[in-house]
């Protein structure tokens, strides 16, 4: 508990710096991970849409570089995790502006060495420069238009970037959803060809960054034939990425193997799939490109990249499975739906006394230490619980299940082969008894959102009170020192009691003579009004829309109050309005009558949970979501 513990301090009281020029859009997914560790989301190769964008959007960048940890424990301070596209993203330090692109890596080769492999590398790519498969490859044109989190009646000045898709069966394209994110319009070109035809994108998957486009134009989908694809690859296979990376703007090739296949930290939707890491040379622009096997068979999409000082050559495959498992969830639900969790925090059990103590005889098994309120495991599972099968596949006490021949995986790559309301049987050991246990598995209930629905965030003003739910990229724009501690550790160490909760912030407060005293509150969340616990914004506005009182009272941390007199604050509103240029006093989703959502009549006195919710294994305490 005190690693645990010193974990958090660690985290939530420091902050790893990062810059990008001005003309680079950054992601950053958080979780609790020490400052050592630093993770990089960057979108594709960027242009802003003229000079002027550059200098608006100094600031918002620099915002953005408080920003940065997310889910790589115990790396070293130098390791970064990329989602590849901008040609002009970069690295802060104390000396300045380092262009990433520019940095060697490793020490030099020697020259007869890299004279051979030059030649080999030129004989493979003359091999394969006419293949029929290229033509399939084809280079994505967006305009995106991002929500302004801090101001979200808004949004912040477009930008355009470009990246890589290819043709698959049914006239449809596949890239990353990083690539087309907050995307306002999307074009694409083929190879050979200037003309650049529109997009339409059909879906998103922003935990498995993918994203399906489609063109409706006939002329697009003439004398090409859509790639095929492979199974998923052995280690040592040859494997070669396609795409359109900086650097020029014809097509790219470039050949490696594949190093390793295991669960890998997705950087853009901080969540755990399959992913293969191949050691081909991956850079801004290749994303959403198709890696292929010698056969000419596409094993999977390029997406992010490993870097570190002490290694190199570090890229990122999204396998066929986790594409399969996306179009097939397409196809089901005619929408994107997401991967499923159980909704556990499980305990490796590889200390004999301990195994012992929970009267487990074999070596096998993971303990369960939490239950997600959310999780219909929550209906099932206590906590002291020990799983030791899933499906009948048997799960080691390291938290691992048999993959393939001589190899093993996570256990939650199971969870992941799994659709939104599937059922899946647990065998499980309850006070040294076996039993068996089934359980509906269904998409992750974040208390604190890492991606917003339909783009823009929800918001509220009363008489110059902006209040807004707590979401990532709003903690990335107003930078965490700016948050507050005991704020940031319920954003990453809570979790929410019910579908539907939220954890409602006093984002600002527009100066006007009606909230005298109160102009210098910032990011406090409110907890009360008028008495009453608030369950998200939502449920705030129906509050306030049938309070009858004299005044309205809202109740912050700490036993901080705001009152405002409510004819007065009703009559100031408009010109609260008019004064700082705000359509409206609320987003359009609360104009809606308000609903109670199923299960939100739990106590709410209570403090938020404190538990990391994370879910990638933590290695120094052996704790894991599953």
């Amino acid at each position: 508990m005190a690693v645990v513990v010193s974990s958090l301090f660690s985290v939530l009281s420091s902050t790893v710096k990062f810059s990008c020029s001005v003309s680079s859009l950054s992601y950053f997914p958080s979780s609790h991970t020490p400052i050592t560790s630093r993770a990089f989301a960057f979108g594709h190769k960027r242009r802003d849409s003229n000079s002027e964008g550059a200098s608006s959007s100094r600031k918002s960048n620099i915002q953005k570089e408080a920003f940065a940890y997310k889910k790589h424990s115990g790396r070293s301070k130098d390791e970064r995790l990329f989602l590849h596209a901008d040609g002009g993203c970069g690295r802060r330090d104390a000396a300045g502006l380092q262009p990433t692109a520019h940095k060697p890596f490793g020490m030099p080769r020697k020259e007869k060495e890299f004279l051979i492999d030059s030649k080999e590398q030129q004989v493979e790519q003359n091999n394969i420069q006419d293949a029929d498969f290229l033509n399939a490859v084809v280079k994505v044109y967006c305009t995106h238009t991002a929500p302004d989190y801090s101001l979200p009646w808004q949004k912040q000045r477009q930008y355009t970037s470009t990246g890589s898709a290819f043709m698959i069966d049914g006239r449809k394209l596949l890239t990353n959803a990083h690539c087309v994110e907050h995307d306002t319009q999307v074009k694409v070109k083929k190879r050979g060809d200037d003309t650049k035809y529109v997009a339409k994108v059909l879906a998103r998957g922003i935990d498995c960054d993918i994203a399906l486009l489609t063109v409706e134009s006939e002329d697009f989908w003439r004398e090409v034939e859509p790639l095929k694809f492979g199974r998923l690859p052995h280690l040592q296979d040859a494997v070669t990425v396609v795409g359109y990376p900086l650097g020029g703007d014809t097509i790219s090739v470039t050949k490696g193997v594949v190093s390793r296949i295991e669960v890998t930290s997705y950087a853009l939707g901080s969540s755990d799939l399959l992913g293969i890491q191949i050691d081909a040379a991956i850079n801004p622009g290749n994303s959403g490109g198709p890696a292929f096997n010698d056969q000419g068979e596409c094993i999977g999409v390029a997406f992010q990249v490993y870097r570190s000082e002490e290694a190199e050559n570090i890229g990122y495959v999204i396998p066929t499975t986790v594409v399969s498992h996306f179009l097939d969830d397409y196809e089901r639900n005619g929408k994107y739906t997401g991967f499923p969790c159980l909704g556990v925090l499980l305990q490796k059990l590889e200390n004999p006394a301990l195994r012992a103590c929970l009267k487990v005889q074999s070596n096998e098994g993971v303990l369960v230490r939490r239950v997600e309120p959310t999780s219909d495991a929550n209906n099932v599972l206590k906590e002291g619980d020990v799983i030791f099968s899933f499906d009948d596949v048997q799960v080691g006490c390291e938290g691992t299940v048999p993959f393939r021949s001589n190899e093993r995986i996570a256990f939650r790559f199971l969870i992941s082969q799994k659709f939104a309301g599937d059922t899946a049987e647990l065998g499980i050991i309850r006070g040294g008894k076996p039993m068996k246990a089934k359980v509906v598995l269904n998409p992750r209930v974040h208390l604190v959102p890492y991606h917003i629905d339909g783009g823009q965030p929800s918001y509220l003003i009363i008489a110059g009170l902006v209040f807004t739910p707590l979401s990532e990229p709003l903690i990335e724009e107003e930078c965490e020192d700016s948050i507050g501690l005991k704020l940031l550790t319920k954003a990453r160490y809570s979790l929410a009691r019910f579908k539907g909760e939220q954890i409602v912030i006093l984002s600002q407060v527009l100066a006007n003579e009606v909230n005298l005293g109160y102009e210098d509150m910032s990011n406090q969340q409110v907890l009360k009004f008028n008495g009453t616990r608030i369950k998200n914004i939502h449920h705030l506005a129906h509050l306030v829309d049938s309070c009858k009182n004299k005044y309205l009272c809202f109740e912050f941390e700490d036993k901080y109050f705001a009152v405002l007199e409510r004819e007065e604050a009703t009559a100031a509103s408009s010109c609260i309005l008019r004064d700082y240029g705000i359509p409206s006093e609320r987003s359009s989703d609360l104009l809606n009558p308000y609903v109670d959502s199923p299960g939100d009549d739990q106590p709410l006195d209570r403090d938020l949970g404190a538990s990391p919710v994370s879910n990638f294994e933590i290695d120094f305490d052996g704790l894991l979501w599953a």
